[in-house]
């Protein structure tokens, strides 16, 4: 495993819950230094990614644009209460550029979303989610062919995006109720929030599910051509 991967795990198991732990015992408006502090740590296994080299302008005004799109997407379908194509978009980020773009993308976009729809103690928590959901996406997908045929692929994304909304970045969402709202943790507690969040993140689940059937294949095929094009995120090979 890459050692940007490795560390990128490291990450996500121990420095981001400890950041939002000792970040929730602070008063004030603790969310903004919590959102702050989990941008840079992710950025450092981003630019361990590279190795070899400094990351190019191109990359990460690509990596900044996606991150866009992905907050647009969410405002423009906020009419529909929990319908959130940004998850999708931030997952073929990170199949296209890699676990560490997509971890990146998903905490600068749920970061950037909420000037629109308001910061609070849930932003990093969202960061978070989102994150992990654009990193395990590069982790399983990023450099690897499912099928011949782009019809089944599409559908693969789609069915993954689904359940792991469902099973991960949905609960992990939840968990922002659970570890700031509850006065005390208990198994009874935490399964009532689950259960309330479930549909929900249904709800959320086929959002990502139908933007991963309609607008994977053509956005995979642009981003690899531009990967092609320009040589984006790949170590740089000697004398280049």
């Amino acid at each position: 495993m890459k050692k940007s991967a490795l560390f990128s795990i490291l990450v996500i198991v121990l420095l981001i819950p400890a950041t939002l732990y000792l970040g929730s015992r602070l008063s004030g408006h603790w969310y903004y230094l919590t959102s702050t502090l989990i941008i840079v740590e992710i950025m450092i296994p981003f630019f361990l990614a590279f190795e070899t080299r400094r990351p190019q302008a191109r990359e990460l005004v690509t990596i900044a644009v996606m991150a866009a799109i992905a907050a647009a997407s969410r405002a423009v379908f906020a009419f529909i209460p929990h319908f959130k194509p940004i998850t999708a978009i931030i997952m073929i980020t990170g199949i296209a550029f890699g676990p560490e773009a997509g971890f990146l993308t998903g905490a600068v976009a749920a970061f950037a979303s909420n000037f629109i729809f308001g910061q609070g103690p849930w932003t990093p928590w969202q960061m978070m989610a989102f994150g992990i959901g654009g990193f395990l996406a590069g982790l399983l997908f990023h450099n690897r062919k499912l099928t011949a045929k782009p019809l089944w692929n599409a559908v693969i994304l789609a069915v993954y995006g689904f359940f792991s909304i469902l099973l991960l970045v949905g609960p992990l969402l939840d968990s922002c109720t659970i570890f700031t709202m509850g006065t005390e943790i208990t198994p009874a507690f935490v399964g009532t929030i689950l259960l309330s969040g479930a549909p929900v993140n249904v709800t959320h689940g086929v959002s990502c599910a139908a933007t991963m059937l309609l607008f994977s294949k053509p956005l995979l095929e642009k981003l690899e051509r531009l990967k092609t094009k320009y040589g984006m995120m790949e170590a740089r090979r000697d004398g280049v």
